[in-house]
């Protein structure tokens, strides 16, 4: 299992729901931490490919760049899962994801249910990632049914708590009057609401997505207002049982269809 980064508390969760279901069913599992590095997942995914290795989970950095790595094991024909993040190309036996275009339609209806009318601004993930793409696509769908929100800046701040700090203060002194955040992930919300200072979930509502323990606390807090949640131990799970699924098997001819795992809106009254 080749995960983008253990740097963020969500993948931390993906890989301990896969290390538990990999020991319930009895398999090898190996999990390596790209550290956000593209190259350094593509020589990740060669050392799985060159070990001979029975199927490859890969959580791409970047969906594009993955690409060649997917092709590589496709040539050796090693069976692969995308989790969380789907590669542009090559084949895959399925995408184990959240449905983050869900997610994203979910986080623009409870932000402009808290805004009411007014700027909000959002903070996007990684470009070149399924995960923001879909994310951005959900959201930016609905919420262009509510014509009292205006999103003045859509800005990446890369999935990451201090790039969405910075962000978010120079968004501030464009827009002094925004009345609401919608960051693509939990670490991207907290940038936000130490930008923000008392201001955040307060005459500024936050609406995040990912469901961490750190994101769901600042919504017992209410700094973050609502949190789009997503069930990180299942998916590493969920991705562990596709590959023994997998195990075995010719590996596809085409990418199969992706395994959606839902999301669920968190609010301070739960």
């Amino acid at each position: 299992m080749s995960l983008s980064t253990l740097n963020n508390p969500f993948f931390v969760g993906v890989r301990d729901g896969a290390e538990r279901e990999a020991a319930a069913q009895g398999v090898a599992l190996s999990v390596t931490d790209a550290g956000s590095d593209a190259t350094r997942q593509a020589n990740d995914v060669q050392n799985a490919i060159a070990r001979s290795s029975d199927v490859i989970v890969v959580n791409p950095v970047d969906s594009d760049a993955i690409v060649p790595s997917v092709n590589a094991a496709n040539a050796a024909g090693i069976p692969v899962i995308a989790l969380d993040r789907a590669p542009s190309g090559g084949i895959v036996v399925t995408t184990v994801a959240s449905d983050n275009v869900e997610g994203g339609r979910l986080a623009a209806q409870q932000l402009a249910r808290l805004v009411g009318a007014g700027p909000v601004v959002v903070l996007e993930g990684t470009p070149g990632t399924s995960a923001a793409r879909e994310r951005g696509e959900g959201f930016n769908s609905e919420i262009a049914k509510f014509s009292q929100i205006q999103v003045v800046a859509r800005q990446p701040a890369d999935f990451d708590r201090t790039k969405a700090l910075n962000v978010m203060s120079n968004l501030l002194q464009a827009h002094p009057d925004v009345r609401g955040v919608f960051a693509a992930n939990d670490e991207m919300a907290l940038g936000a609401v130490k930008a923000l200072g008392a201001r955040a979930g307060t005459d500024v509502k936050v609406v995040g997505f990912d469901g961490t323990p750190q994101g769901l606390a600042a919504v017992d807090a209410g700094t973050i207002n609502a949190d789009i949640a997503q069930q990180p131990e299942e998916l590493g799970a969920e991705a562990i049982r596709q590959a023994v699924a997998a195990a075995g098997e010719e590996p596809p001819e085409e990418s199969g269809a992706p395994h959606k795992v839902p999301v669920r809106v968190i609010t301070g009254d739960r």
